[in-house]
């Protein structure tokens, strides 16, 4: 079966009474969608409307458009997760911490405190576990004090059937025998990802000028690249973020078609890099589809991830509170080799 085919069928989401997900700063809705692949119910909370609207056009959860606080009423739920902004270390190194009242981790331990959930599990940057592992740390160890074992994971999703190489953290909270998601045997390209679109030049399509063929050259250049940043189809794409999308910067995501011109990529051909299905349709203006895809976990890394939060659930497996304070270590890393 051809990636495309896998995703369209893969991910959609099911009828089912499994219990209810939380997912606070769910954006379009990325990771519930991989958590509505594998029958859970979902129930989302964000601040943008475009990204609301498009969580209710595709997914049967729904989406709560709301500026979240730590004072926020949620429903009950089984399983919480999110992708916290975080912010404190950002701006003028004021580094506040959990104090920083720009940051989302107070309101994700908050709803931990409420909902007491049997699992909770929350995505965010690598850059906490090296330069800011400080606040790393802070957020870790006030999660464990609120009896949970707390695994902090550095994963790349295209370990787990994405065609692009998206390293970021998972941190889960549980309460013994949690098991991550094994990672599949074969990467999947780009070019098994696009198909016959990386070829395609439409009327729509926006071409980069002469200058801006100039600029991306002394950039390429100033940053050592071996290989032009042009997307290789004989491999998995690199990161994709909001700014090398929606903006017109040197390391933007483009195809060098057989003519020689370069064009920056559709929005479809994005979301099939952060495995998002065909059927799967974004609302809003064009910078904001492609932010919303460029901010979202891949639907797909977000399905290998449900898997393993349903089997936890099903196991009868739990540590008391002493047998975790016992076992319990400071922080456990897991760090690719």
């Amino acid at each position: 079966m051809s990636y495309i085919n896998q995703i369209n069928h893969l991910l959609k989401p099911k009828s089912s009474r499994s219990p209810l997900v939380v997912d606070l700063f769910a954006g379009c809705g990325g990771l519930s969608l991989g958590f509505e692949a594998q029958g859970f119910e979902t129930h989302g909370f964000e601040m943008d409307a475009d990204s609301c609207a498009t969580y209710r056009r595709n997914l049967k959860g729904n989406c709560t458009q709301v500026i979240l606080t730590p004072d926020i009423e949620l429903p009950s739920a089984t399983v919480l997760i999110g992708g916290p902004p975080c912010q404190p270390f950002s701006v003028g190194g004021n580094q506040k911490g959990l104090q920083d009242s720009r940051d989302g981790f107070p309101i994700f331990i908050s709803a931990v405190k409420k909902l007491c959930p049997e699992i909770w599990l929350f995505e965010n940057v690598r850059g906490l576990l090296y330069k800011n592992k400080w606040y790393l740390d802070e957020v870790v160890q006030t999660l464990q004090n609120l009896g949970y074992i707390v695994d902090c994971n550095l994963l790349n999703a295209v370990d787990f059937g994405v065609p692009q190489n998206r390293e970021r953290l998972i941190v889960v909270g549980h309460k013994g025998n949690f098991k991550l998601p094994k990672f599949l045997t074969r990467k999947i390209t780009a070019g098994e990802a696009l198909e016959e679109l990386a070829f395609l030049s439409p009327p729509e399509s926006k071409f980069l000028t002469p200058s801006m063929d100039e600029y991306v050259a002394k950039y390429e250049k100033a940053s050592f690249c071996k290989r032009p940043r042009d997307l290789h189809l004989d491999k998995p794409a690199r990161t994709l973020t909001c700014r090398n999308l929606a903006g017109a910067t040197g390391d933007m995501h483009r195809i060098k078609l057989a003519d020689g011109r370069r064009r920056r990529l559709f929005l479809r051909e994005a979301a099939r890099l952060q495995s998002f299905p065909d059927w799967f349709e974004f609302v809003g203006t064009e910078t904001s589809c492609f932010n919303q895809v460029g901010n979202a976990v891949p639907p797909l890394f977000a399905f290998h991830l449900a898997a393993s939060v349903r089997d936890y659930l099903q196991s009868d497996y739990r540590l008391s509170s002493k047998e975790i304070q016992q076992r319990q270590p400071p922080i456990q890393l897991s760090l690719p080799l």
